[in-house]
């Protein structure tokens, strides 16, 4: 599971990057909720961290 959201936060960030530069004026703000979706997911992955 904590594999799971490592690649789920990399996919999100990939896809900000490419929906920002590759299709930035198209989209407009509505890519940066992957970045924010992103972010939230290292957040979470941090708070939890490893549990005894």
């Amino acid at each position: 599971m904590k594999d799971l959201i490592w690649l789920i936060i990399i996919i999100l960030i990939i896809g900000w990057l490419v929906g920002y530069f590759g299709f930035g004026d198209a989209v407009g703000s509505l890519i940066h909720i992957l970045l924010v979706l992103a972010v939230i997911g290292i957040l979470y992955r941090l708070a939890t961290g490893r549990r005894p």
